[in-house]
């Protein structure tokens, strides 16, 4: 008889659901839709609950991202009572586990950046939906990635977004040395299953938070079309360089608008010249002011 025992995550709206065993050898899971969860029938059931939107399946545990509609606290121990039914009753979690140990092909190339402290590592497959930033091994609970390229004695910093990661090294190494090196290391990890961002481990920022539609509703007029601004026009541009930029505030007296530069857009020798030239000017003209200053905020 299985139980599975719930647990809170760092994340309020995801939670995990914990088995006694493992459930995923060496391959973790994520799906967003019933469609996409042909290889789990648990995960296909627990779609038909309105509140669900992703499912996670990674070690011995479900991790299940809700919805606003509820809080966890209303529905969870309906959830755990039903996985524990349908498993118990035979049901199984995945079609094949028995593939869990296979390799799953990626490929990884390198791609250089405006920034030369900085490498980015294009991977032929999703790594996560949540931009992240580390600067140190410290701050890597969340990804198991991360902690690995920082056990490597030149990796200053490590960003990793949708499908890249981004490296940015100590300058006691070339990189003509050690591209080959992060490069195969990341495509194994990848391949061999490793995971790049536990979701269910991220620790809210509030400059993210910012950014999230439950609070760019309570800012002013002028925040929201700069966030929509730098979300439309300037973040592509910026991922495609290896970086991201996050808006922190306004000050509507100084006409001071300052961001967060992360990846290989922080420390770029050219990122002052693309906040003024660029994000600044383009500020000026779609807000019709000529007064607005941008500034970047190091961290």
């Amino acid at each position: 008889m299985i139980n599975v025992i719930i647990r809170e995550t760092q994340n309020p709206i995801i939670l995990k659901f914990e088995f006694p065993d493992f459930i995923a050898n060496h391959v973790n899971y994520e799906f967003k839709n019933i469609d996409e969860a042909s290889s789990s029938p648990l995960a296909q059931k627990l779609f038909h609950l309105p509140f669900v939107k992703s499912i996670y399946i990674s070690g011995n545990f479900i991790a299940i991202e809700r919805y606003n509609i509820v809080e966890w606290e209303g529905v969870q121990d309906a959830v755990a009572e039903q996985i524990n039914e349908f498993v118990n009753t035979g049901g199984k979690v995945l079609n094949a586990p028995e593939q869990a140990s296979q390799k799953m092909p990626a490929s990884v190339y390198g791609e250089t950046t405006p920034n030369p402290s900085v490498l980015k590592f294009v991977v032929s497959r999703r790594l996560t939906k949540t931009a992240l930033e580390f600067k140190s091994i410290d701050d890597t609970a969340a990804s198991p990635l991360a902690k690995e390229l920082f056990k490597f004695p030149f990796v200053k910093e490590v960003f990793i977004d949708e499908n890249y990661v981004s490296v940015t090294k100590y300058d006691i190494s070339d990189w003509s040395e050690i591209t080959l090196e992060l490069r195969t290391f990341i495509k194994e990890f990848i391949e061999n299953g490793g995971i790049a961002i536990d979701e269910s481990k991220i620790v809210s920022h509030p400059k993210v938070e910012k950014q999230k539609i439950e609070n760019f509703d309570n800012l002013d007029t002028t925040s929201q079309k700069i966030i929509n601004i730098l979300e439309e026009y300037v973040k592509p541009a910026v991922a495609a360089d290896g970086g991201n930029i996050l808006f922190d505030s306004y000050d509507p007296i100084e006409k001071r608008v300052k961001v967060v530069l992360q990846g290989a857009c922080n420390g770029c020798p050219s990122s002052t010249f693309t906040l003024k030239s660029g994000i600044e000017n383009m500020l000026k003209d779609m807000l019709k002011d000529e007064d607005i200053k941008v500034e970047a905020l190091n961290e």
